[in-house]
């Protein structure tokens, strides 16, 4: 079980019912991340997934100023002239934390990003990298890696040329430009775009809509989008996927049915 941290923790971590709800809280630095605040998000992440009854997570950035800046540069400095930095590349194999939400290729639990404020290099990541974006209207995207000499190696490089326009991700990874949220929400990156005052409101939206729905549906969903990405048609219906075994031979998947016909409200139990 892990611990709570008080609030000038690095990393808050709430359930609420079926929900978690983490908390990156270092909002003097934007929420950027170092290596204590990778160390405590791996250990969430690995009592959430365990946790069968915790059906949906909601990740955001304490403060109204940034979800997240991304990696700690300053820190990260120190450590290039204390010569313990090392060469980075693509992922975060034996680093703090790993492997971090961003290589978790197997997670299917739905994962829905309240963003306010900038979320910029590895927090721009952290978003890409969960279902749903709900973003207030004051929100800045942006992968300033190459400026840094540096690559998006958390995931940008590929997540963004998969989600959005190949060209149009193209300028934004090799110039560092940034997008606003009005233009994250055209190229189909962003689900939601609100007044900051109605960011909670919406993620409440989406978070009970979700709730509604039977948790291992879900599930079985967002795995077999996941596993099929780079198969034919054929190949996809042909799979293998866990969750839907799980989904097919479940009492919910017998309760929905049920529940129509009845006209009531299902009771999901995610077994």
């Amino acid at each position: 079980m892990v611990e709570p941290w008080d609030g000038d923790g690095p990393v808050r971590y709430e359930r609420r019912g079926h929900v978690a709800y983490v908390t990156l809280n270092r909002p003097a630095v934007l929420n950027a991340l170092d290596l204590r605040t990778h160390e405590l998000l791996g250990r969430v992440w690995d009592e959430i997934d365990a946790d069968d009854d915790i059906w949906l997570t909601v990740l955001t950035g304490a403060g109204d100023r940034a979800f997240s800046v991304g990696q700690d540069l300053k820190e990260l400095a120190g450590r290039v002239r204390a010569g313990t930095a090392g060469a980075s590349s693509f992922g975060s194999n034996g680093g703090a934390g790993w492997p971090r939400f961003t290589e978790r290729f197997d997670w299917t639990k739905p994962t829905i990003a309240r963003v306010c404020g900038y979320a910029l290099g590895g927090g721009f990541e952290l978003a890409l990298a969960c279902d749903i974006i709900v973003a207030a209207d004051n929100a800045v995207f942006g992968l300033p890696e190459a400026r840094l000499g540096l690559i998006p190696g958390a995931g940008g490089v590929f997540r963004l040329t998969r989600q959005m326009p190949y060209r149009v991700a193209m300028g934004y990874l090799l110039t560092g430009r940034r997008m606003n949220a009005a233009q994250a929400y055209r190229y189909g990156l962003v689900n939601d775009v609100v007044p900051v005052d109605r960011l909670d409101e919406a993620v409440d939206e989406w978070v009970r809509d979700i709730l509604e729905c039977a948790p291992l549906s879900v599930r079985a969903i967002k795995e077999a989008v996941g596993r099929s990405a780079h198969l034919s048609l054929p190949e996809a219906f042909a799979g293998h996927y866990p969750w839907e075994e799980r989904r097919r031979h479940s009492r919910d998947a017998r309760e929905g049915p049920t529940a129509f016909a009845e006209k009531r409200r299902p009771r999901w139990t995610g077994t």
